[in-house]
């Protein structure tokens, strides 16, 4: 009998221990099961998160915010704030220049971008566009909407990268905005090609800057580039600009230089157009060296403008003009032309900045000339020259501190009041931006 209980208590035993081994294997087992399916759902999840981000990557937004002080002579312009409240005095303002924010979906073909401008006076955009890439190089693209015209160099530089704080005068005049409504296409050859460092950029365009088109006229505008390194040491760029468009006249009469003096184009009716041709050169050279990164550019422009007897600005209304005789059109030979010099200082975060800005409305008459009774010439045909000095410093990769003062100088004549010696228009501007 206690035989029989010794052998029911070490089966007993046997089967506790062997209860005891598989038990842990049972739940290993089941361990695993269920790591493997957190597994499998975590990479679902990272499968997921994974198209998110390359969904994200495609959306960029970038912006830009500048406030400035500026201090004017009695008779200078400023770009923030009113108007010099005593004429008789210097002033000064403070103001946000540019604020700009931009929005831009690239899904490696296509893109699509808005860009919207705040600032002291208010709120407006600049991009509106989209762009769609040919499916094979890549290289080659179509766009439509409002964007930079392609128009010599500094037409599309940013605002965010220009060592002076506003563009040469001529591109003020005659681009204001920097773009204008239409649709481009820009051809560059494969990266293979011996070619592959030209690009021509051209298309048709409404002429009247981002506001609403007034007429059924386009502006062609085109600029073949080039642009190629030498080895390590430089790189050059050079470039060829034309534009072919016409100006909206919403009076029975025009002028066109003659001689030293304007003439007379009787029209048989209201709504007629004046040509307006521009030719453009610009080239840029950048050398690196121990004394750090030495940059030159330089761009001209030269053709046929008709602007208003007030004014030799190209238009940008939003409607179109009444008919006034103030705004009669009278075509002007103009020549345009700037150049830049910037040295960095070694590899420090300083920069020195040298400028020379010319712009002269009508070649055809000088000095005295201007203002003549007979000529019909006022104050806008007047040459006017600056010389600008100044000094950067990139505190870091986001903000920078720009002081530049500029020396305006204007072309004089004895018969215009308030012209027979220099304005007094000279400006210092002190800019802090912060760009994202």
């Amino acid at each position: 009998m206690q035989q029989k209980k010794l052998g029911m208590k070490k089966k007993t035993a046997f089967a506790i221990l062997i209860t005891m081994i598989l038990r842990p294997a049972a739940f290993h087992a089941q361990d695993i099961e269920r790591l493997e399916e957190r597994l499998d759902t975590l990479s679902n999840e990272v499968e997921t998160l994974d198209k998110v981000v390359k969904q994200l990557s495609k959306f960029k937004v970038s912006a830009y915010l500048q406030g400035q002080f500026q201090y004017g002579q009695k008779d200078a312009t400023l770009k923030v704030g009113d108007t010099n409240e005593n004429p008789e005095e210097g002033y000064n303002r403070i103001g946000i220049r540019r604020g700009r924010m931009k929005f831009e979906y690239n899904d490696g073909m296509g893109t699509g971008a808005v860009q919207i401008e705040t600032n002291d006076k208010g709120v407006s955009f600049r991009d509106l566009y989209i762009g769609i890439k040919d499916p094979w190089t890549k290289r080659n693209r179509l766009m439509a909407g409002i964007f930079n015209r392609p128009f010599g160099y500094e037409v599309s530089y940013s605002t965010s990268n220009l060592e002076s704080p506003e563009r040469a005068t001529v591109i003020q005049y005659f681009f204001p905005d920097e773009r204008d409504l239409g649709a481009m296409l820009t051809l560059r050859a494969p990266e293979e090609s011996p070619f592959s460092f030209l690009r021509l950029d051209a298309g048709l365009f409404a002429g009247n800057s981002i506001n609403p088109e007034t007429d059924n006229r386009k502006d062609f505008i085109g600029r073949l580039g080039a642009t190629k390194p030498i080895g390590n040491l430089a790189q050059w760029g050079l470039g060829f600009s034309y534009y072919n468009g016409s100006v909206y006249n919403p009076t029975m009469k025009a002028y066109e230089m003659e001689g030293a003096k304007f003439r007379v184009i009787e029209k048989d009716k209201t709504g007629t157009f004046m040509k307006r041709e521009y030719f453009g050169l610009d080239a840029q050279l950048t050398v690196f060296s121990d004394f750090g990164k030495t940059t030159f550019r330089a761009e001209g422009l030269w053709g046929t403008q008709p602007g208003i007897s007030g004014s030799s600005k190209s238009p940008n209304y939003s409607s179109r003009p009444v008919n006034n005789d103030a705004n009669a059109l009278y075509e002007r030979p103009f020549l345009g032309y700037f150049f830049y010099l910037i040295q960095d200082i070694g590899i420090s975060p300083f920069s020195a900045v040298f400028k020379y800005d010319a712009y002269d409305p009508n070649t055809n008459v000088k000095e005295d000339e201007v203002g003549r009774e007979y000529s019909m010439t006022t104050a806008t045909d007047l040459a006017q020259s600056t010389i600008g000095i100044g000094g950067m410093y990139r505190i870091n990769k986001n903000i920078r501190l720009q002081c530049y003062y500029e020396f305006n100088q204007n072309e004089k004549s004895a018969n215009l009041n308030g012209y027979s010696a220099d304005r007094k228009d000279n400006v210092l501007t002190v800019r802090l931006q912060y760009k994202f």
